[in-house]
């Protein structure tokens, strides 16, 4: 096969998620040993492009070619462990037992552990052994560094340098993809924007393709905002129009709905301290602890100022998360001492997510004490308003919590968190599950906290770029505290992890969920909704004719100096139209496409699922 012919692609692929246009065009392809990632916000449906190009799914159109003969291995979001040894789960898909052994000794696994009770890290080892055990010729990741310690990380690249297969990986680690990517593939206003480059270009490349778009859609605006007024303008006393006039304003609103329903809706993330701690936060004298003769912490000693940011790194099970609660005075030590300073106020973000269980709605989460109010920073706040805030919509406050993502759980969680006015703030991997817009902002929030930051994670790019001091236990009760982030921290120790091994964490039931009923979609729209459609089709052209009057009266040169409180108000009123007009149109266009494709799956055509 030429090394430059594409071993899997997709032509102009279509898919429909209900009425709501999932892909439109999507062309991407991956020839022999490419290194791709796959780019995009939460819900812009990675998972399902690659589930699509694994042939797990079929498009509502276009085509889907792959050479004949070739292997594609998938490691899933949450992947499924089978079998009664990881042996036998390594060697489900085909590969030989001497290669599902070896993959998974690389990663730390013994073959013969049973697969009951792994924990989140060990599942992704175990999962993504076995794809690199079968050698294939396409290889698609979703998140693999999802519960991956920093070592377990360095194990992938390693594997990934040696495989020779095409790689096509989502991930929201910045310094991983920056270490194995040569193409990104964006996905964005449902189609695919690629750059041949690797994602260390990628933020520069999107903000110039983000900043064009938002420019075509005010254009576009504008555009629409003249049609309009020559088209409700030229209505005759029998109210007839202009059918070609008619058709292109209706394509120009279609496609500005289009552009609005795709535009980023970003958290609003803010991180406050409240009241000002004392200077000295918690100062720790030969701490030591020990857990079934194994000593995770031997004589450790620090102390945290106010305003420091300190990330804790280590391997899965080197005693990180103990050390946080002896730090906090949660765990008395075996030896030595821990001082707290004075007016702390803490807030914990915990990455086993464990005050979520139950069936706790998401109303009950937010507002634990009933009621529709949220305090939020010592200020009541509607509960639906605060939730927007972080993306939630307000369908989902009475959704249990068990049936939101990873991702959405963990926003609720700092959603919680960053409601109190905390002036010393524990996250515990608040990376995991997160998309790169939502890391992003977390860290400004961080950023900008003038609070006290302890920070555990193992995303190498955003321990860099906040910690002030990095702690590293190396899992045999060395515990090391090195100024800067992990990349100094590196510098500076360069063998502390040479004698590292990894050790599999103690197992943990794996909880599960069922899975939520469809539910059925109406045939038409509601009584409420269609008269809502009527009013707007009243309401356009009325306000249409109104800011022609409007802009008419405000034409004259000597209104202002006559009566500048006539000018004033009619220019309130101006402004006031405008809005009015254009929520009316945004109104309409979604009503008129939720119509029509309630009307397509009434009849079975287009859009019905």
């Amino acid at each position: 096969m030429n090394p430059r012919t594409p071993v899997i692609a997709l032509k102009d692929v279509r898919l429909a998620d209900g009425p709501r246009m999932l892909f439109d065009g999507v062309d991407l392809a991956l020839e022999p040993g490419l290194r791709a990632c796959l780019v995009g916000r939460n819900g812009a449906g990675k998972s399902t492009l690659l589930r699509m190009l694994a042939g797990l799914i079929e498009p509502d159109g276009g085509e889907r070619t792959m050479a004949p003969g070739t292997r594609i291995a998938v490691v899933a979001q949450e992947p499924a462990i089978g079998g009664q040894t990881l042996r036998e789960h390594a060697c489900a898909g085909g590969a030989p037992p001497h290669e599902a052994e070896a993959s998974l000794q690389a990663f730390g696994l013994d073959p013969g552990r049973g697969t009951s009770g792994l924990s989140g890290g060990e599942t992704r080892r175990a999962a993504l052994a076995r794809a690199f055990a079968e050698r294939p010729e396409v290889l698609l990741l979703d998140e693999p560094t999802n519960h991956l310690d920093i070592f377990a990380i360095e194990t992938l690249e390693a594997m990934l340098a040696a495989s020779r297969a095409a790689l096509l990986v989502v991930s929201h680690d910045r310094a991983f993809l920056e270490r194995i990517t040569s193409r990104c593939f964006w996905l964005e206003d449902r189609r695919i924007w690629r750059l041949d480059k690797g994602f260390s270009a990628f933020d520069a490349w999107s903000a110039r393709i983000a900043a064009d778009q938002a420019e075509s859609l005010r254009k576009l605006s504008k555009a629409i905002e003249r049609e309009t007024y020559w088209f409700y303008r030229s209505i005759t006393a029998q109210r007839t129009r202009n059918e070609g006039r008619a058709r292109e304003l209706a394509a120009m609103r279609a496609r500005k709905a289009e552009l609005l329903r795709d535009q980023r809706k970003t958290l609003a993330l803010t991180a406050e301290s409240g009241a000002a701690s004392g200077r000295r936060v918690i100062e720790a004298t030969g701490i030591a602890k020990s857990f079934g003769g194994r000593t995770l912490i031997r004589g450790f000693s620090t102390r945290v100022q106010k305003g420091d940011r300190l990330a804790l790194v280590g391997p899965n099970g080197a005693g990180k998360t103990t050390l946080v609660k002896l730090l906090l005075g949660e765990l008395e030590p075996d030896a030595g001492e821990v001082k707290l300073g004075t007016g702390l106020e803490i807030a914990y973000v915990d990455q086993a997510r464990a005050d979520l269980g139950g069936e706790m709605t998401l109303l009950e989460a937010l507002a634990p004490a009933g009621g529709d109010q949220v305090i939020v920073r010592g200020e009541p706040r509607h509960v639906a308003a605060y939730a927007r805030d972080f993306l939630f919509q307000d369908s989902q406050l009475r959704q249990p919590v068990t049936s939101l993502s990873g991702g959405e759980r963990n926003r609720l969680l700092l959603a919680r968190a960053l409601a109190r006015t905390a002036n010393l703030l524990v996250l515990d991997e608040p990376t995991n599950d997160l998309d790169m817009d939502t890391l992003d902002l977390l860290e400004k929030a961080l950023a900008d906290y003038d609070g006290t930051l302890i920070l555990v994670s193992h995303d190498r790019d955003f321990i860099d770029r906040l910690a002030t001091s990095t702690i590293a236990l190396d899992g045999k009760g060395a515990v090391v505290e090195t100024p800067g982030g992990w990349s100094d921290f590196v510098r500076q120790n360069p063998g502390f992890f040479d004698a590292v091994r990894e050790r599999p964490a103690a197992p943990k039931p794996i909880p599960k969920t069922a899975p939520a009923a469809p539910s059925r979609a109406p045939a038409k729209l509601s009584y409420k909704d269609q008269l809502r459609l009527e009013e707007l089709d009243a309401a356009m052209p009325r306000l249409s004719d109104e800011i022609v009057e409007l802009e008419a009266r405000l034409e004259d040169p000597g209104l202002y100096a006559r009566d500048p409180k006539a000018f004033d108000a009619l220019s309130r009123r101006l402004s006031a139209a405008r809005a009015e007009l254009s929520r009316a149109e945004e109104d309409w266009l979604e009503l008129e496409a939720r119509r029509e494709a309630l009307e397509a799956q009434r009849r079975g055509g287009p859009g019905a699922q």
